[in-house]
This record gives structure tokens, sequence and C-alpha cells, in this order.
């Protein structure tokens, strides 16, 4: 068994494994979940311990009506393997990770999100999710500015133009259409400068994390297909009470 492992107790009756692998996939990759039902209690391991340390943070978070109890035996230290060109989920900033919580409906109370902010100031935020920021803007900006030029740098002159024109150069080539990352299409929006400063400064409060949960949930409704009259959907509104049907949850935002 992996040695990245949380204990969870206190979860609901009515609460599947399912349940909580959906729950604690946004952690990160889950090796294993050994679930005993009768005793509401479940050992998760994670392939990374950086994913174990975020599942720590959800101590008090809720699943299904029920208030988790999340603990550990041992002491996971980030990780940051910065030679290695891949962004796995447990790479990206505490912050935002509470905020895709949020955006799928889950419950996680202010003292949650707070301690995601201030795990994000301790550790820093890792660099291979800054180098892949980095690379989406100069990837955008190519686009629509031309060689070597980046969004950042143009909107710093003239912040509608370059925004607008990488809209349009975007809808001209079908990026969005094609692309399934929920960065290169915010980079490539009006609002991409508020999603990457969410993404990249450590400096930042509880409203950021319920700003940045509304603009995936909404980004997420626009994608969605119109729904036929008469048909009722779980709420997926930031810090919205219900829980998320588990026919139709959502991954993490996957990058």
């Amino acid at each position: 068994m992996s040695p990245y492992t949380v204990n969870v107790a206190d979860i609901a009756p009515s609460t599947t494994k399912s349940q909580l692998h959906d729950f604690f996939t946004f952690c990160g990759k889950i090796t294993s979940i050994d679930y005993h039902e009768k005793e509401q209690k479940a050992t998760i391991a994670f392939e990374k311990a950086n994913a174990a340390k975020t599942a720590l943070m959800l101590n008090g978070g809720v699943l299904d009506g029920s208030t988790l109890t999340v603990t550990s035996d041992a002491v996971h230290q980030d990780e940051d393997h910065s030679t290695s060109d891949h962004i796995d989920q447990s790479d990206k900033p505490r912050a935002g990770i509470a905020a895709e919580y949020l955006a799928k409906g889950y419950m996680l109370s202010d003292q949650i999100l707070q301690k995601a902010i201030e795990i994000d100031t301790k550790q820093g935020i890792s660099s291979r999710f800054l180098n892949y920021f980095q690379s989406l803007d100069k990837q955008v900006g190519q686009r629509a500015l031309g060689q070597d030029q980046t969004i950042s740098a143009k909107l710093q002159a003239t912040v509608d133009q370059a925004a607008q024109q990488a809209k349009a150069v975007d809808e001209q080539k079908g990026i969005s259409k094609t692309a399934h990352d929920y960065y290169l299409r915010a980079i490539s929006s009006p609002f991409g400068q508020k999603v990457k400063a969410f993404y990249t400064d450590t400096s930042k409060q509880v409203f950021d994390i319920h700003e940045e949960a509304r603009r995936i949930a909404d980004q997420e409704k626009q994608q969605q297909p119109p729904t036929t009259a008469g048909t009722t959907h779980p709420s997926t509104a930031a810090g919205s009470a219900a829980q998320p049907d588990p026919t139709t949850q959502a991954a993490p935002t996957v990058v």
C-alpha cells in the first residue's frame, strides 16, 4: 500500500465507496480505498504525498450530509519534481482545489478555505504549476499577437485590445472547441488574468476562492447542453448545500 494514506471517520451510513472516491479524487490520484461501511470509516491511499496533505485539509468537510474527520498517522510533505512536464491534480494550489470542490456543490467551511490559503502561502505555488501557466500564457500570446508574445505583457499596455484579439483568434481557430483545459480557455478571455493571478499568487482571501468557484461553475454551465423542459439538475453554485449526484458528478478540472 502507498505510504501516503489518510484515515476518514464519521462517514454517513448512506455514503458509498464510489462517493468517497469522487470526493477525495479532487486531492489527487487515489491508489486504493479500504472502506469499512459498518464502522463508517475508511483508509484512503494516494499516489503522492501532496494529495494526502490536501486530503487532511478537508477535515471538517461535508459529504452526504455528514461532517468528515480526516486524520493521518504520518506527516506528509509536499513534493515538487520540477523536471517533469506533466501537471497532476495534486500539483495545483490548495486554494484552486478548494474552489473546484465548491464549484461542484460540495460544502467546505470558510475555516477550510482559510487553511488552503495558509498552506499555499507557507509552501508557495508549485514551480511546475507556475511554469505551466507561463507556457499557456506564451501559447495564447503567440496565437493572438505573434511570435514571442505573451498575453500578460500585452495586457499591461492595452488590456481590452489584447484580450479581445486573443478571443477572436481563439474563436477563429476553434481553440476553445478543441481544448479541454480550463486554464487555457480562461487565459484566452478578458477574465484570464484574474484566473491566472488566482492560481499563481499566494496573496488571496476566502472571497477569492468563492469567486473562482463561481467562474468554474459558470464555465461548466456554458458547456452543458440545454436541458429539456421539466428536467432538474443538482445545484452546482459555489457554496451550495446540495451534494453532487454521483451519477453526474464531474471530474476535477484536469490539466
